[in-house]
């Protein structure tokens, strides 16, 4: 079987690349198609097993997904039999302050995809969603698959849009597509201006931790490795044209979190490293509110769990736990990504 994963080279592109080949091995072959932007790096996948390159079990593409003709190129010589489209602009800030690149990747992006996937006829297109389409929760309740749309930022509606797009192509053309919405992911591989690995950064140089408004906007946190599980499960039991809801029922506050963080980061380190005396709660800052800011997102994957079998494994402080340890483990690749984002930004 053949892949094409767009956007590999990022946070849940990589780790469905290693989930994928961790479980199935030389059986499935794989088309990392990244366009290599500030969230893309390609040191994600170099512990990948250098013989699946020989092989040519895994193939990357330094390819744009809004590059039609390349597109096309790659569907011609490698006939996939999925497509998953992880590719995406996700930095809600950067969505913000300039909506463009959002438009174009994940709205015009996604077209593209899907029209290559018509024609080469592939077995099944999976676009990869976020619960933020289904805007702002109040104090009780959950998002079901049936919610209506609502996003509330540049990127929400981005995505919508797409996902919008992708059941077009279904009602109309009968692609085979399915959608996932997922709630927050965490894990190894998370750039570096996401929540936990920014705060975790601040905290190891001892700078601010902003925290937006009064810190009390409410998110699920999902492992990233349980979304791996669960695309894969859509990908090859999942129905055409339905949308599964993927989340764990794991609300945390951002403060809540922010502060065990710092519990779990400071328990991690020696007693004798030389940080450990500012890592502590008087870094938090709260800072202007972030323009849209949902209150509360929370979604109910009682569907995938009825009709899949699917439920989250991994329990939220231990996987949490394994996350510092790796960022720990790995302040090199923090420091690369870092710099090439701001240099990315400069060079725009």
């Amino acid at each position: 079987m053949i892949y094409f994963v767009t956007g590999g080279a990022g946070f849940i592109g990589t780790n469905f690349i290693y989930y994928m080949f961790g479980k199935y091995g030389e059986k499935i072959k794989i088309v990392n198609i990244d366009a290599l932007t500030y969230a893309g790096n390609p040191d994600n996948l170099k512990n990948l097993d250098p013989g699946l390159t020989r092989s040519g079990n895994y193939v990357f593409e330094h390819v744009d997904i809004c590059n039609s003709q390349e597109i096309e190129r790659l569907f011609r010589i490698h006939r996939p039999d999925y497509v998953i489209n992880f590719a995406a602009e996700s930095h809600v800030d950067r969505s913000i302050s300039g909506p463009r690149p959002f438009m174009l990747t994940n709205i015009l992006g996604t077209q593209v995809l899907l029209d290559a996937s018509l024609k080469y006829g592939v077995k099944r297109f999976h676009q990869i969603s976020t619960d933020e389409v289904y805007g702002s929760l109040g104090a009780e309740g959950y998002f079901t698959e049936t919610s209506p749309l609502k996003p509330n930022s540049p990127y929400s509606a981005s995505k919508a849009s797409a996902d919008l797009i992708c059941r077009a192509y279904y009602e109309t053309y009968k692609l085979p597509v399915t959608i996932s919405r997922c709630s927050n992911n965490y894990g190894p591989y998370q750039h570096p201006e996401k929540l936990i690995p920014l705060m975790l950064r601040n905290l190891l140089e001892g700078i601010p931790l902003p925290v937006y408004g009064d810190g009390l906007n409410v998110r699920d946190w999902l492992h990233v490795q349980d979304h791996c599980a669960a695309v894969d499960l859509i990908l090859h039991q999942g129905e055409a044209g339905e949308i599964y809801n993927i989340g764990a029922h794991n609300e945390w506050s951002n403060i809540e979190l922010v502060r065990l963080l710092i519990r779990k980061l400071r328990a991690q380190l020696p007693e004798d490293d030389h940080r450990l005396p500012h890592i502590t709660d008087k870094l938090i800052t709260f800072v202007e509110d972030r323009k849209g800011h949902d209150r509360r997102y929370a979604i109910d994957p009682a569907k995938i769990k009825l009709r899949l079998g699917w439920e989250p494994v991994i329990p939220f402080e231990k996987g949490l736990g394994d996350t510092i340890a790796w960022y720990l483990q790995n302040q090199e690749w923090v420091g690369r990504s870092v710099s090439k984002s701001r240099e990315m930004t400069v060079n725009k």
